[in-house]
C-alpha cells in the first residue's frame, strides 16, 4: 500500500488524511477542491475555472500515485448549486473527452467552496504501488 500524502503544486491537507492510497492495483483518491498551492485562499472566482483547477488537482494527486485521468473508473462530484451542473459537465467533459468513467454527481452544502471530486482509478502499467 502506498500513501500519497502531497502533490506537486497542491497546498498540504488539511487534517489527518492522505490525498490519495494506492492499494490491490486501484488509487482512492481524496476529494480535490479548487485550491491552489495557497490553500482556500487561493481560488478562482469563476465557477468554471475551479472546476478546471479542482480536475487539475485530481490529476496531479493520481499521477503521484502512479495513475492519471485515463485510468479513472469512478468519479463522485459534490457541487452546492443545482445550476452548476451544466457548467461542471462541461469542463468535466474537457478533461476526460471519450473516456468516459462511473460517476455520481450531487448538490451539498461544503464549507468555504463551491465544489469537490473525488474518484478512484486502476493504476497505470508499471504503477507504483
Amino acid at each position: 500500500m502506498q500513501r500519497v500524502t502531497g502533490a506537486p503544486g497542491l497546498a498540504p491537507a488539511v487534517g489527518p488524511f492522505s490525498q490519495a492510497v494506492a492499494a490491490n492495483g486501484f488509487v482512492f483518491v481524496t476529494g480535490q477542491l479548487p485550491s491552489g498551492p495557497g490553500g482556500l485562499d487561493d481560488q478562482p472566482e469563476d465557477f468554471e475555472a475551479q472546476v478546471r483547477r479542482t480536475l487539475e488537482n485530481l490529476r496531479s494527486v493520481l499521477e503521484e500515485a502512479g495513475s492519471g485521468l485515463e485510468h479513472v473508473v469512478k468519479c463522485n462530484g459534490y457541487l452546492t448549486a443545482e445550476e452548476q451542473l451544466e457548467p461542471y459537465n462541461r469542463v468535466y467533459a474537457e478533461f476526460f473527452g471519450d473516456h468516459r468513467p462511473a460517476r455520481t454527481t450531487v448538490c451539498v452544502s461544503l464549507w468555504g467552496v463551491a465544489l469537490e471530486i473525488d474518484c478512484v482509478a486502476v493504476l497505470a502499467p508499471g504503477g507504483r504501488a
